[in-house]
């Protein structure tokens, strides 16, 4: 029986690598010159106030750009790059500013590919099998070719997010939502498995120039990797994708499913490799962030070893959506500044859609409306502290807090924005984190 072919291979040079990444694993095999592409990066956040690292966070431009060049090459000229920035639905100029700041506006003026916010575009549902639905972006859906870029990353809700997962992307925000359903037979994985279901013929190129370890986001640990991998089947890409993180594809929840319904196997012997081993390019990516318990109950490890008594701030689970956890790390900065070494009195910090209050608890803050919805009439709560927005607003998380007796700095809640800078000072002046990955040349490199 004839393998899947996927290619696995260390980035050298401007375009030569993922040339090379695309013929070796024959990846344009179904795709012919009059088609229509639509690209599908990562940019799994974006903010106009601060510099922030995007290292193994979004899809570099280099790769977009050096993809661009390949499908003039074969004679496409009907290109769209697409992507829906986690973002207020309402806001058009925070991805504006992505697309420019990334080069896209350049690829258009260079090559005629055309970029779009798929928030401001038509929507579609789609009845997937198993009894879901989802909203996907139409134009994906009337392509005649998808290629899929997304980040070499491990992540804290699926363990990895590769080619399946950054088709996430593609559907509308109750969608979006929608996936992370408290139904456990239903969950956040059993919705990846599936969306790619309606999606046209593809490319699946993995973009590990730089790779994340507890990803999504800028929170995570980046590394240099310098790795390409490529395939015209996906989930062949994703599994050798995991596996390069160092995880057992069965130890991935959506890709089991996925899996399963295709009647593969995990192990990779339907797979065949070209290019580097695994084994020689293979480094562990930690994908969680670790909680801890004690007499108080679980907290992140960070607020244990500093001493923080008093609060119980259980761990975030699949059903949290992006919306939400998008303010958990604020939050949890923020306790942290507030704490002056006196133990809270008994406070509960519940969020996702699945959690419930313990007995026991002086005081217990819901946030977001999921939360709310479910347990604002528990028999356990005492004292309920909640904000019910979707997504919460700060000012209400400020006040749910405040009333609880954790007087947070409300400006780091008004300065949200400008939180992402902060993490650069890991990366700053280190050679190997460059900036010119996420720009565009001014010189065309067609011909050439």
């Amino acid at each position: 029986m004839e393998k899947f072919q996927v290619s696995l291979i260390r980035y050298k040079e401007v375009f030569t690598s993922v040339r090379k990444a695309v013929l070796d694993c024959n990846g344009f095999k179904h795709l012919k010159p009059g088609d229509r592409v639509f690209i599908k990066p990562n940019i799994v956040f974006w903010t106009k106030a601060c510099k922030f690292p995007k290292w193994g966070v979004i899809t570099t431009s280099r790769v977009i750009e050096d993809i661009v060049v390949l499908l003039k090459e074969h004679g496409v000229t009907d290109i769209t790059i697409g992507e829906g920035i986690v973002s207020d639905p309402e806001d058009k100029d925070t991805p504006a500013h992505a697309f420019k700041t990334l080069g896209y506006e350049k690829l258009k003026d260079k090559y005629g590919a055309k970029f779009i916010n798929i928030m401001e575009r038509p929507f579609t549902r789609i009845r997937l099998e198993g009894g879901i639905s989802l909203k996907y972006n139409q134009d994906i859906l009337d392509s005649d070719f998808l290629i899929n870029l997304p980040v070499l990353k491990s992540h804290n809700q699926t363990v990895v997010s590769l080619g399946l997962k950054n088709l996430k992307g593609t559907i509308d925000i109750a969608s979006r939502k929608k996936c992370h359903s408290p139904n456990p037979e239903k969950d956040l994985h059993y919705h990846i498995a599936r969306i790619a279901d309606p999606m046209p013929r593809s490319l699946t190129l993995i973009d590990g120039i730089y790779s994340l370890e507890r990803g999504p986001a800028f929170d995570g640990r980046m590394r240099l990797t310098n790795l390409l991998i490529a395939s015209s089947d996906m989930l062949s890409a994703d599994l050798v994708g995991a596996k390069v993180l160092g995880h057992d594809p069965a130890d991935v929840g959506h890709l089991v499913l996925a899996a399963e319904r295709l009647g593969r196997p995990l192990d990779l012997s339907d797979v065949k490799i070209i290019g580097e081993k695994i084994d020689d390019v293979s480094t562990y990516h930690e994908y969680d962030f670790e909680y801890v318990k004690n007499k108080d109950g679980e907290m992140p490890r960070a607020l244990a070893k500093q001493g923080i008594e008093g609060i119980y701030y259980r761990k975030f689970d699949q059903t949290m959506c992006t919306y939400c956890s998008a303010f958990n790390g604020l939050i949890l900065t923020a306790i942290r500044q507030a704490w002056q070494g006196e133990p809270w009195k008994g406070v509960e910090v519940l969020t996702g859609k699945s959690m419930e209050p313990s007995q026991g608890m002086d005081a217990t803050l819901l946030i977001g409306k999921c939360m709310y919805t479910k347990n604002k009439d528990h028999p356990n709560i005492q004292k309920m502290f909640a904000a019910r927005g979707c997504p919460p607003d700060p000012d209400d998380i400020i006040k749910a807090l405040h009333d609880a007796g954790i007087k947070v700095d409300p400006l780091l809640f008004s300065q949200i924005d400008t939180l992402p800078g902060f993490f650069m000072s890991r990366y700053e002046d280190n050679p190997d984190f460059d900036e010119s990955f996420f720009q565009v040349s001014d010189q065309c490199k067609i011909g050439q």
